[in-house]
């Protein structure tokens, strides 16, 4: 693994040393924030490590300013606006680049999985169900990029059992949830990739006082 490309912008740090001058592009028609991006984590994507932001706080910027961009600049906007601290603003760039199979789009979908949000949950659940058809796309990218970020996979399927926890337990039981949904076919995709299976770290759920569940073995 290369280690992070030093470019001294945490934006252009998102993504692939390749991918500079289109993030650059990007970067300038940003409005400016009063705010860094909070809390980045790194991944690894193509063999090279990059730091995605945890939350952005940059407004959106004009039409006519996205208009500008080529279709590659656009996907890279809406990567970086799917990690704003607005959740509407997430989900709306979310839905535009969710289809999307490229390496550098696969860990800004993957991020959200781990998140709070059930009706991004949704919107990628219904987008990413080919993923449990062996050869397509996405199963292949987002099982390679499990396969070099296990660790974060792992800590995706964690936080998936915490949130449900704490949120939704009572609302939805476990084979319902979409979260739970999309782990499943994401660990077929890593043992596919991998060639055997993809540790399960989602528990087992059991019901209590027949009207919810509670979770166990977590």
């Amino acid at each position: 693994m290369q280690p992070l490309s030093d470019t001294g912008d945490p934006l252009i740090a998102a993504f692939p040393i390749a991918l500079a001058r289109d993030a650059e592009a990007v970067r300038a028609v940003m409005p400016a924030s009063r705010f860094r991006p909070h809390a980045p984590f790194p991944v690894v994507v193509e063999g090279r490590q990059v730091s995605i932001p945890g939350r952005l706080y940059n407004d959106e910027p004009p039409p006519e300013a996205v208009a500008s961009l080529s279709p590659r600049q656009r996907q890279l906007l809406h990567c970086l606006y799917s990690r704003h601290h607005d959740g509407k603003v997430r989900q709306r760039h979310l839905e535009k680049v969710v289809g999307c199979t490229d390496s550098w789009v696969v860990p800004f979908v993957l991020q959200l999985v781990g998140e709070y949000v059930v009706e991004i949950l949704a919107v990628i659940l219904d987008e990413l169900r080919e993923l449990a058809a062996p050869g397509t796309d996405g199963h292949l990218a987002f099982g390679r990029f499990i396969v070099d970020n296990p660790a974060f996979f792992a800590r995706t399927q964690r936080r998936v059992v915490s949130y449900y926890s704490l949120y939704y337990a009572h609302d939805y039981a476990s084979r319902d949830y979409p979260g739970f949904a999309l782990l499943d076919v994401l660990r077929s995709a890593a043992s596919d990739t991998a060639g055997r299976p993809w540790p399960d770290l989602a528990p087992v759920a059991v019901r209590v006082n027949g009207n919810h569940e509670a979770l166990t073995g977590y």
